[in-house]
């Protein structure tokens, strides 16, 4: 079709009729244009202020310094979008594997309506989504953004997401504060494992989900194989409403069909609406359109429209687009599809909440004029606004110079004590990535920033200070890869004590843990990725740092039975310093910890020296005897020694135990332990052998397998910790990504020569 007004393509056809007008598709045409949309029956005037689709003219732009920057761009937009009714809200998460386009679809979503004046460049890190510092470098997200989008009276908070799997708790938030989920898919790569598994997480929870095939710009791009891997993939119940039609000039709504031959061959939009109209009644709550298909009547539009809304809300059908971020093919159609066919805020489940002390409340109605219940889904540290929390409000309204209350729960293991504070919001903001609109209030359904909360972290509740409350935290994913650290010097060892607390509140995937063994500093990360994004940040932070090697934290003990004589005589001309001991030392079984006997005869040590040899004895087994770690499984029996009526005293004989145990040492032969863990690891069917001959090379052994939950295998084995080191990077690479394991310590065992 063309307008009869410029003779410029339009998109080709509609569920429903085709309408007066639809959404040009522009290439580099840089005027102001107006357009209706009247899809899934809705009309709505969008205005574009100068609006160019071509990427080539934005990065020419984007070099400059001048009002063409990306800081400029973003310093156009329009005024901050304030929802007032959660029914026209939509939270949409873009997901999808690292390079599938989600970002650039976000971009030129944002370019359609108005959002942004042009275009970004992912190359040139000038893109509205990916601002972080990290994510420019490494040219793909490394955290979460919000863009919002104004559909007719619809707010569309796109969320965009990471595709890389050390992101994942990134991912995890966006979902936790989406209502449904659009999987970007390239059409001229495949579908990787990650993405298959994501979408089997979200079918758990019964989240409305649509597929956008992006790239059909690309001259490899195929669209109809595209919708077959989207099948293999997800199911059946994935099927296209669109079309493209020849050379990309537009889309032709499978329902309606094609105009002519030239558009497209009639044969393909065939091909594709029976399964369309099939799947649609298939999920209908009319018992009657299926046989009134069979018998060949032609269904009305309308009510296939209508059904076709319900299954994708009910999350029990899934539409898949045919679009291009470069040329703005079917982005009219996927905003028409955000707005009628995904769900409003109030028409999902929210999170169960609960009162501070851990006892249920019922659950959350979802209202503007509800009890007050928002959750920080991710936090920046701003060198100008301080820590910049980004808010999802389940209920009630966020207001400025509003108190509430901030609790945080649950994550004391991962160095996030549980922690409750009572604040002011002082600033309320509509986050576009980056760049903040301050706003006088945040709804219910709705998402929005907060600066300046000096206690709140990832995960944290935001409730009203007269009624505080707490939401049930989302999964987050356990952490398996260790990075140690230092200061380069001393001044540096106290930068990165105060700059490290700052990093772990915005990231509830990383963990902190100081071993008290080899007294590293322990970064525990999702994967290499992930490590340098946050070493990247603490060295932001003007902290000079270095990684080391991981030290596995072994243990010692006696191999075989030894006699140890500790003596301990120093005269100095005054009080001196007198103690002799003789001990025995021999092997316990592996966990049998310490023991200590006193087999002295005739009174040779007082009781309250025998103490103090004790003492000596542990003091050492915590130092080591050989090659500086703690000692472990072994029996001290004392049985002899001599004191001094003046020159004896406690510190005396600890420090004779002390020497007698290194003395028993040195005749006896020393057994280093190594650490073993028990681990389960969930893997595909296909990879079940190539993870366990993987095993079998880090000394692993397999106790079992078992059926996994839905599909999948679940491999239980032992492995010493010195080999799982970097499994968290080998089982991805070894699984296509595939591949989760978790860990437990288990025990120690001598470590092989």
């Amino acid at each position: 079709m063309v307008d009869p007004r410029s003779g410029v393509p339009t998109a080709i056809g509609w569920l429903s009729s085709p309408p007066a007008l639809a959404l040009w598709s522009l290439q580099g045409v840089q005027s102001s244009l107006t357009f209706e949309l009247d899809v899934f029956g809705l009309r709505a005037g969008i205005q574009h202020q100068e609006v160019p689709m071509s990427a080539k003219g934005t990065r020419e732009t984007a070099r400059g310094t001048g009002p063409g920057t990306a800081e400029a761009r973003r310093g156009e937009n329009g005024a901050a979008l304030a929802a007032s009714d959660p029914a026209k809200i939509r939270n949409v998460a873009l997901v999808g594997h690292s390079g599938a386009g989600k970002s650039m679809l976000v971009e030129s979503l944002l370019a359609a309506t108005g959002a942004i004046t042009r275009m970004g460049s992912i190359s040139e890190g000038t893109t509205v989504s990916d601002s972080d510092p990290s994510a420019i470098h490494q040219q793909r997200s490394v955290t979460l953004s919000v863009a919002p989008i104004l559909v007719g009276d619809v707010k569309v908070n796109l969320i965009d997401t990471p595709g890389y799997t050390d992101f994942t708790g990134e991912l995890r938030a966006g979902l936790r504060a989406a209502d449904a989920a659009l999987f970007v898919v390239s059409a001229i790569d495949g579908i990787d494992g990650a993405t298959v598994a994501l979408w089997g997480e979200c079918e758990k929870i019964r989240m409305p989900r649509a597929v956008v095939v992006s790239k059909l710009d690309h001259p490899r791009a195929d669209f109809s194989a595209a919708v077959v891997r989207c099948q293999e993939a997800f199911g059946e119940s994935v099927l296209p409403l669109y079309v493209p039609a020849v050379g990309n000039a537009g889309l032709i709504g499978v329902l309606h069909g094609a105009a002519d031959e030239d558009q497209t061959p009639a044969s393909d939009v065939e091909e594709a609406r029976g399964p369309l109209i099939e799947g649609i009644i298939a999920e209908s709550e009319d018992e009657t359109l299926m046989d009134r298909y069979l018998e060949g009547e032609e269904l009305p539009l309308a009510d296939l429209i209508q059904d076709l809304e319900t299954a994708v809300a009910r999350a029990s059908f899934f539409p898949v687009m045919p679009t291009s971020a470069e040329t703005g093919l079917g982005l009219a159609e996927l905003m028409a599809l955000l707005t009628d066919a995904l769900p409003s805020p109030l028409e999902r489940i929210n999170p169960a909440v609960m009162k501070l002390d851990g006892s249920s409340l019922k659950p959350l109605e979802g209202e503007p004029t509800g009890r007050l219940a928002a959750e920080v889904v991710r936090t920046t540290v701003d060198p100008f606004l301080g820590r910049v929390c980004l808010v999802r409000v389940f209920s009630g309204t966020l207001r400025v110079d509003s108190s509430i209350h901030i609790g945080g729960r649950g994550l004391a293991d991962r160095g996030h004590e549980d922690h409750d504070a009572d604040e002011r919001i002082t600033h309320l903001y509509s986050p576009v990535g980056s760049s903040l609109k301050a706003v006088p209030q945040c709804i219910a359904g709705d998402i929005c920033a907060i600066s300046k909360l000096a206690s709140a972290e990832t995960g944290d509740t935001v409730s009203d200070r007269e009624a505080p409350l707490l939401i049930e935290t989302w999964n987050m994913p356990e952490p398996l890869m260790p990075v140690a650290i230092e200061g380069a010097s001393r001044s540096d060892e106290d930068a990165l004590a105060k700059s490290i607390g700052k990093v772990a509140a915005a990231d509830p995937t990383l963990r902190l843990e100081r071993n008290q063994d080899t007294h590293q500093l322990i970064l525990w990360c999702m994967g290499e990725a992930h490590a340098e994004v946050v070493l990247d940040r603490l060295r932001s932070q003007g902290v000079k740092l270095q990684t080391v090697d991981v030290i596995t934290p072994l243990r010692e003990t006696f191999a075989s039975k030894a006699a140890g004589h500790g003596r301990h005589v120093k005269q100095s001309g005054g009080h001196g310093q007198f103690a002799i001991c003789d001990i025995e030392v021999e092997p316990l079984a592996r966990g049998g910890g310490f023991e200590f006997t006193d087999r002295i005869v005739g009174g040779a040590i007082p009781g309250t020296f025998v103490t103090s040899v004790e003492k000596g004895v542990r003091s050492q087994m915590l130092k080591g005897v050989s090659a500086g770690f703690p000692v472990v499984d072994i029996k001290v029996t004392l049985v002899g020694g001599k004191t001094h009526s003046v020159d004896s005293s406690d510190a005396a004989f600890q420090a004779a135990g002390a020497l007698a145990l290194r003395e028993a040492a040195a005749t006896a032969k020393i057994q280093l332990l190594e650490p073993v863990s028990s681990v389960v690891i969930s893997v595909p069917d296909e990879y079940v052998g190539a993870v366990m001959s993987d095993l079998s090379g880090r000394r692993g052994r397999v106790t079992g397998t078992t059926a996994a939950d839905g599909e999948g295998t679940e491999i239980s084995a032992e492995v010493p910790d010195q080999e799982l080191l970097r499994y968290a990077i080998e089982l991805r690479a070894l699984t296509a990504g595939t591949g989760r394991f978790s860990r437990s310590y288990l025990r120690h065992e001598p470590l092989p020569k």
